[in-house]
């Protein structure tokens, strides 16, 4: 039986999931069997889980995710691609952000790498972790802002914190000296303090000449490639075969 005053008191101190398990247990005699320590342990276990599952939603809300359906069991190996299983799967248990290491994700337009990039994020936000998504020319466009209006170091602040950022469509078009540097101040204050994941379409050995900056270049790409995982795609786009098939990336 269900105590109205009970049920006010959950209320009252914001215990949603507490209430919400106090409300099964009263209407189930099968926990009518059970010592007071275990339904005291049964509605605590309901209120955390209560509050991860607010706290997953909340992250996911705010890691810019665009792909929030994106999963590792989903991701297609066909041998065109040249993934490795293995390595896709070893990085899934996310020992790379305890570990403050980075990942590298390249290949052809359409072949995928937000895909995977993003289905590591999402699980990297049900485990608890922080994560954000973005694109590299979207990130420069919030970094010039920024500049402008004096909150830069704000900025830097907030990349800095996110235990996993994705940056996506990473060397897209040649990078201005401003720009580069820019970029190697986000990554500087990452190192060996939270991940990062980049996409790009270009292999990393060609990184250098988008740079147009050999100091800076030189200091970034040592913060980033030599602390990374690489996984590259082959194969042409897969939107097509994607749209055709229904398969996933």
């Amino acid at each position: 039986m269900v105590h109205v005053a009970v049920t006010h008191k959950f209320e009252n101190l914001a215990l949603q999931g507490m209430k919400q398990a106090y409300m099964a247990q009263s209407e189930d005699v099968n926990y009518s069997g059970l010592s007071f320590e275990d339904r005291i342990s049964l509605l605590l276990d309901a209120q955390e889980m209560y509050l991860n599952n607010k706290r997953t939603t909340l992250n996911l809300k705010f890691s810019r995710i665009k792909d929030k359906q994106a999963t590792i069991e989903l991701i297609n190996y066909n041998p065109k691609r040249k993934l490795n299983r293995a390595q896709i799967l070893s990085l899934a248990s996310l020992d790379f952000i305890a570990h403050r290491q980075n990942i590298i994700i390249t290949g052809k337009t359409g072949t995928g790498k937000s895909y995977i990039a993003q289905a590591f994020a999402n699980k990297a936000v049900r485990q608890g972790f922080k994560a954000f998504y973005i694109r590299t020319g979207t990130l420069l466009e919030e970094i010039r802002i920024a500049k402008h209006s004096g909150t830069y170091t704000n900025l830097l602040k907030k990349f800095s914190r996110f235990h996993l950022l994705i940056l996506d469509d990473f060397a897209m078009t040649p990078l201005s000296g401003d720009e580069a540097a820019s970029l190697f101040e986000i990554i500087k204050d990452r190192t060996e303090i939270n991940s990062t994941i980049i996409t790009s379409q270009l292999p990393v050995k060609e990184w250098y000449d988008i740079l147009n900056n050999p100091t800076i270049a030189d200091a970034l790409l040592d913060r980033i490639v030599h602390s990374s995982h690489r996984i590259e795609i082959e194969g042409d786009s897969m939107r097509k075969a994607k749209a055709l098939t229904n398969d996933f990336a």
